[in-house]
């Protein structure tokens, strides 16, 4: 045997493996895409038909305390790993654990997610459909004996699937499932098992009769100043709103760990507090937010504040105790600060209010690349150039922040900043490091030259005054 492969050219050999490994991959593939397809279809229907029942009463959102009560005391008990938003969780397991899952993760993060929403808490469904893809996902990592990386690219798998059942954009979803692991890398090992698995659970879905909403933009591009200045102020300003969004979360995580009470009876204070807040300033903050986001894409104009109380909403929800994800309430402040943006600059309100959507994304999630595929998956090829730009903007103005605390730093977003290359978000210390004739350095060093002689300013008066 050992004669017989000296003789095989090592070019054979190499495409015989790689063949192999994409025979492998594909079939495996195939089954979690249908199995993860099946498993979110099950969720996305029931959701919806318990939403639909609630929501026929004009005061369902009442119930918040005892859905935030339910919903946390079944994860407390049931499945710990179940807490927050569950893209967050899945990308921990994938970082930390190996990629291994428990299994009652599934079913509370399906009820305690449908407990959440029905009632009216503000989140998103994504999060529980890539938490429940990571975990069947595990799962068949398990019956297939898979250890190490083979079942953390399985996990990726079921993260793409999910996420492309959900909005109906398996290429995206792909791409995020491979994006939002890391800052500054992208998973290349997985890309052609996240495909497959997510283009296969999407055909799933549509097979299972789940429709999805997708909105083509009359749009036009212009090239002249005016719209290339238009676009960087866009991406600065969508930048800012992400930024906001992460801070806020991080503020009331913060908050919620300080008030050092039982979980599910703190869980039922803020339900209430939320039920308060619906009652003063409406109910469009509340679930999803699904009519909001269609009505502005459509040019409807909404509150200047809309996105900020969704923030506050949505991080209130996920911060005390209720089950969800983050990327719908995502959609709903990036399309309604577009609307806010095309209002302030006299723009088309369902043009920014699109690119708004993803541009949030790109920059909360630190995923600019799906967010700009996901663009043109949702609104047409036209706008994809223009949203891609503004995309990146946002992506860079977040700077090393994210809704995902467990993503890892691979690079820095800039020269002039550094991090420490392999560390989770929430560990990482920045240190500003401006190089010698930058523009950034230069500036730093007017603003430092600035302060001095302010303080020898402030110096020379106060010793006037002593004299005196």
């Amino acid at each position: 045997m050992a004669r017989l492969s000296k003789r095989i050219p090592s070019t054979v050999v190499e495409e015989v493996v790689l063949f192999t490994s994409v025979l492998k991959w594909f079939a495996i593939s195939l089954i979690t895409g249908v199995v993860v397809g099946i498993t979110a279809t099950a969720f996305l229907k029931a959701l919806e038909r318990s939403m639909n029942y609630l929501s026929q009463y004009s005061y369902y959102f009442l119930l918040l305390p005892a859905g935030m009560f339910l919903s946390a005391l079944s994860i407390k008990y049931l499945a710990p790993e179940a807490v927050g938003h569950g893209t967050e969780k899945v990308i921990e397991a994938v970082h930390k654990k190996a990629g291994k899952i428990s299994i009652p993760v599934i079913p509370v993060k399906f009820i305690a997610t449908i407990i959440t929403l029905s009632t009216g808490g503000s989140v998103g469904k994504e999060g529980p459909c890539a938490q429940i893809g990571g975990g069947v996902a595990s799962l068949l990592a398990e019956l297939f004996r898979f250890e190490g990386n083979d079942r953390r690219k399985l996990v990726i798998c079921g993260i793409s699937a999910g996420f492309s059942t959900v909005f109906g954009t398996p290429i995206a979803g792909a791409i995020f499932g491979i994006e939002v692991l890391y800052i500054g890398n992208v998973f290349y090992e997985a890309l052609f098992p996240s495909f497959v698995s997510g283009m296969v659970a999407y055909q799933t879905a549509q097979f299972l009769g789940l429709s999805y909403y997708y909105h083509a933009l009359e749009f036009s591009p212009i090239f002249d100043r005016s719209f290339v200045i238009e676009i960087a102020m866009a991406g600065l300003f969508f930048g800012f709103v992400s930024l906001i969004f992460v801070e806020s979360m991080s503020f009331f995580d913060e908050l919620s760990k300080r008030i050092r009470i039982w979980g599910p009876l703190k869980a039922a204070v803020a339900g209430g507090v939320l039920a308060v807040m619906a009652l003063i300033v409406g109910r469009e903050f509340l679930g999803l937010g699904l009519s909001t986001i269609r009505s502005t894409l459509e040019g409807s104009e909404v509150g200047w504040y809309y996105f900020f109380l969704k923030i506050i909403f949505t991080s209130l929800t996920l911060a005390f105790g209720g089950s969800g994800g983050v990327v719908t309430p995502i959609f709903f402040v990036g399309a309604t600060s577009g609307a806010l943006f095309a209002r302030l600059t006299g723009a088309d309100v369902s043009t920014f209010a699109a690119i708004g959507l993803v541009s949030v994304l790109a920059g909360a999630a630190n995923t600019p690349i799906s967010a700009s595929i996901m663009a043109i998956e949702l609104f047409g090829s036209k706008i994809g150039p223009y949203a891609a730009i503004i995309c990146i903007i946002s992506y860079l103005f977040t700077g090393h922040r994210s809704v995902y605390p467990s993503q890892v730093v691979i690079r820095t977003k800039s020269p002039s900043v550094y991090v420490e290359a392999g560390k989770v978000v929430e560990e990482i210390e920045i240190e500003v490091k401006p190089r010698k004739g930058t523009l950034f350095g230069i500036m730093l060093r007017c603003i430092e030259g600035a302060m001095a002689l302010l303080d020898k300013a402030h110096e020379y008066i106060r010793k006037r005054q002593q004299r005196l």
